[in-house]
């Protein structure tokens, strides 16, 4: 194809050689204008819809760009989310790890803290057993104690011995 140029049409007006029987000068002219002009219109519009290209074009690399930034966006949205769950789990664990073992000592300490106090239970229980004798052996001493000193109220005074106690009790 040859570039031709409206310019270059124009330019042709009086290259062509005048023959007898040749074409009308003057209409060849109009129609030489006629394209000429046609030419610009096209040219213009080529360059319109050249530049209106360029536009799209840069659009479709911006919205590509977008495109890719928000994939991007997207995965690392992703990641951060599967990142945060895995560590929600990791945390979880030791949480329950923790507590677990804050049960056990916990168990493990009321068990201590119940056989404790089950010992002093059975050392207190034992303790009274030791007074409940000794108090009843104290008890048991006393009465022979006033038994036989009602024997020997009964040997110096001769008479009733509750007598006398009663006599003491009033007379005091």
């Amino acid at each position: 194809m040859i570039d031709l140029t409206p310019l270059d049409v124009r330019k042709k007006r009086g290259d062509f050689r005048k023959v007898v029987r040749g074409y009308d000068a003057a209409s060849v002219d109009d129609f030489l204008e006629t394209v000429a002009s046609r030419m610009e219109e096209l040219v213009r519009e080529q360059n319109a819809i050249a530049a209106r290209v360029d536009s799209m074009t840069d659009a479709i690399a911006g919205y590509r760009e977008r495109e890719r930034a928000m994939n991007e966006a997207l995965v690392s949205a992703q990641q951060l989310r599967e990142d945060m769950r895995e560590q929600a789990a990791r945390e979880a664990d030791l949480v329950l790890r923790e507590a677990r073992a804050e049960a056990e000592r916990i168990v493990g300490e009321a068990r201590r803290q119940a056989s404790a106090a089950a010992e002093a239970l059975r050392r207190l229980q034992g303790q009274r057993v030791r007074f409940i004798r000794l108090f009843r052996a104290l008890v048991e001493r006393q009465l022979q104690e006033i038994e036989q000193e009602e024997d020997r109220t009964a040997t110096l005074g001769g008479g009733d011995g509750e007598e006398a106690l009663a006599a003491d009790g009033q007379g005091g």
